[in-house]
């Protein structure tokens, strides 16, 4: 499933397929682990601010093991980030998720994450 468009960073094209893939496909997230900077700067409703790749391989495992699609709303790029809004259908309902990143070195050096964590965690987010 394609969910960005082919305008949109090599890395971040990956990013969404990973995420699509499936919770089999994740495994350990050793397909992700390359995309991240290893000093990863991630911010969430849910998380808080959390600085790493590992902290953020371990909390998006549930992410990818609820979503069953995303639909894209709208994208937005240039060649150090984007912003992506999407709507994540999850075991109960969707919700809008929107994700801003920065990049540098071809990874994604900076997450941050907007969503109502209250309509998510009721959805089936985890």
């Amino acid at each position: 499933m394609t969910v960005v468009s082919d305008r949109a960073p090599a890395v971040l094209r990956e990013y969404y397929r990973i995420l699509t893939g499936g919770i089999e496909s994740y495994g350990d997230g050793r397909n992700l682990a390359p995309l991240l900077a290893e000093d990863l700067h991630f911010e969430g409703p849910i998380a808080g601010q959390r600085t790493g790749a590992a902290p953020f391989l371990r909390g998006v495992r549930g992410f990818i093991a609820n979503i069953q699609e995303i639909d894209l709303i709208q994208e937005v790029h240039d060649p150090d980030g984007a912003a992506v809004c999407y709507d994540a259908h999850l075991p109960e309902g969707t919700s809008r998720l929107t994700e801003f990143f920065t990049f540098a070195e071809g990874k994604i050096q900076r997450l941050c994450i907007l969503y109502d964590p209250a309509d998510y965690l009721a959805k089936g987010g985890a």
